[in-house]
């Protein structure tokens, strides 16, 4: 189909080139072959009488006008996407629609396992792929190829439609039978222990604070997943900092007990975000009412 004398169908391999920069990878991207994808190319610079890709010293660069278009391409595709996908209502009890979420383990085991049971019963088959946050969160769902992302604020794009879900304080966490810390650790206190800290693309919002107010990294092993860090501290003298809801659980389940920290800690609070191009799709729209509301109906916060 053309449009103003554009084959359509170049659209999504324009947005690879734009992203790629690489002939070789955008057409893997596509699973186009190299020869294919280079005509494909060659066609593009003869519509925009541009040459979209230009060598700069060893690699390739975007021209001013290909920059321009990054952005334009990308909201079209993506609007083009959720009108197709977009239906006049969502049946939960008979779709097979697929989701796909980024969440941490904690937010998994403290909020979507619940959300996961609803759904079992009230939408057999809709699926749900969740997947753990990493450098292409951000990407990925600008490029609506993700449905949900669960993050703190700070980690969230500032052009889609977010939700607050549910906030939470933090703890240290030992093993029950570590003589050495009592029921509370001052910052002092704190320092001098040997510490299991989590660690996933870059540090998370607890370590990011800790090291710009005390301007010191408490480090001596580091696991990529929160639910690691009770087994990697029961049965040692070594010290866990977990959100509270996560060191409940814990306790519940470990040979650990909980520690108050005895000095100002920040207070964690998730979010939800979505695509705005998605911000009136009715599956969209129950299935992040069904995640708030499971947030909402969480209990509240222990006084440990």
């Amino acid at each position: 189909m053309r449009y103003n004398r554009l084959d359509l169908n170049l659209l999504p391999a324009l947005r690879a080139l734009l992203v790629e920069k690489n002939v070789t990878r955008a057409g893997d991207s596509l699973h186009v072959t190299q020869s294919a994808m280079s005509g494909i190319l060659a066609r593009l610079r003869e519509f925009f009488n541009d040459p979209l890709i230009v060598p700069v010293g060893r690699r390739m660069e975007l021209t001013p006008l290909a920059e321009s278009l990054v952005g334009r391409v990308n909201d079209l595709l993506v609007q083009v996407d959720s009108t197709l996908a977009s239906r006049p209502e969502f049946i939960p009890e008979t779709s097979h629609r697929h989701f796909s979420v980024v969440a941490s383990d904690y937010t998994v085991v403290v909020l979507l396992t619940e959300v996961l049971r609803q759904l079992n019963t009230e939408a057999p088959g809709v699926t749900v792929e969740i997947r753990q946050p990493s450098d292409f969160t951000g990407a990925d769902l600008e490029a609506g190829e993700l449905d949900f992302h669960i993050s703190p604020v700070g980690l969230l794009l500032e052009d889609h439609p977010s939700e607050v879900l549910f906030e939470d304080t933090f703890h240290a966490v030992v093993a029950r039978d570590n003589k050495e810390v009592g029921d509370a650790l001052t910052i002092e206190q704190y320092l001098a222990q040997g510490h299991v800290a989590f660690q996933q693309n870059g540090l998370p919002l607890f370590e990011r604070w800790f090291a710009k107010t005390h301007g010191t990294r408490r480090r001596e092993v580091t696991v990529s997943h929160f639910g690691l860090l009770p087994h990697l501290v029961a049965s040692t003298n070594r010290v866990a900092t977990l959100h509270t809801r996560l060191a409940v659980r814990a306790c519940e389940q470990q040979e650990v007990r909980m520690v108050r920290l005895d000095f100002d800690v920040p207070r964690f609070v998730n979010l939800l975000q979505w695509h705005r191009y998605r911000d009136m799709d009715p599956g969209s729209i129950w299935l992040r009412e069904k995640i708030i509301a499971c947030a909402r109906a969480m209990p509240l916060l222990p006084l440990v």
